[in-house]
């Protein structure tokens, strides 16, 4: 395998670790990148292609694995440092986690084939795209002018809230929403402040992720061979790396900016992609 080819590896590498946990859809980002410009099922093959881009999603949740070590430890009661917030019984738990992934769970579940067949178009995901983003501008709007902040930490969530914020991620079910472009608006319309509402989106997300991330590779593991082996990893280690970074910038961001600069980005992305994919 040649240097460009591993290069092209590091750019999707790149482009999923910068894009994933941001509210501006990953998958649109990888239509432009791949589909219209790197084109990877060319040079690998679809079903190895298909696998390559779970095995750098694996390395985008390996990076929120990391910054919210701690936090995960707690929820599972390994020791962890946090003891005041321990002893209080105030705390994110894990049944808040899984109130909160059970609605896009089942409905993914029940509607995985007709999701794969007929959301998976340029049209759909623009559609996708520019409704998510007038989505999370209602969110920052109401938000800022009712100023309904109350949650100030993920260890205020009520279950309640977990479980809601989870049913407004079954929007994300159609490609382009955008997951955390979702939940994010979700709990700030929830009276959450942006990096809460971050914070807990990025939690949840690990389970859900990592779950179908395996069970993708189980059913595609004949495709992981020695030959494209070095292209997986390249990927998988420059997934790792920027969405490392990329998470602890946009933490330290979202509370300053909050969603529509994002949402603004989102709806030149449409564009972007509509003017490519239809004049080019």
């Amino acid at each position: 395998m040649d240097l460009y080819t591993l290069i092209k590896a590091v750019i999707l590498g790149l482009v999923e670790g910068l894009t994933e946990f941001a509210p501006i859809s990953s998958t649109g980002h990888m239509i432009i990148v791949d589909d219209l410009w790197l084109q990877s099922k060319e040079f690998l093959g679809k079903y190895p292609a298909n696998t390559f881009k779970v095995v750098i999603q694996l390395g985008s949740i390996l990076a929120v694995i990391v910054i919210f070590g701690e936090r995960f430890m707690d929820m599972l009661d390994f020791k962890s440092r946090r003891t005041a917030v321990k002893s209080s019984g105030d705390k994110l738990k894990l049944s808040h986690i899984i109130v909160g992934l059970l609605p896009a769970g089942v409905l993914g579940v029940l509607f995985e084939d007709a999701i794969d067949e007929y959301l998976f178009s340029i049209e759909t995901v623009l559609i996708g795209l520019f409704v998510g983003a007038v989505f999370m501008i209602i969110a920052d709007v109401i938000s800022s002018k009712y100023n309904s902040v109350k949650v100030e930490s993920v260890d205020m969530i009520t279950h309640k809230q977990a479980l809601i914020v989870g049913l407004i991620q079954c929007l994300a079910l159609w490609p382009g929403f955008s997951r955390s472009g979702s939940t994010i608006s979700g709990g700030v319309l929830l009276g959450m402040n942006h990096r809460t509402a971050a914070d807990f989106t990025f939690i949840m997300a690990v389970p859900i992720m990592l779950g179908a991330s395996v069970l993708s590779l189980a059913k595609n593991w004949q495709y992981f061979t020695i030959d494209v082996f070095p292209f997986m990893a390249a990927g998988f280690i420059s997934a790792f790396i920027f969405a490392l970074v990329s998470i602890k910038f946009f933490l330290k961001l979202i509370n300053k900016v909050k969603l529509i600069p994002f949402a603004i980005y989102r709806i030149l992305l449409v564009l972007v992609i509509y003017v490519l994919y239809f004049y080019f």
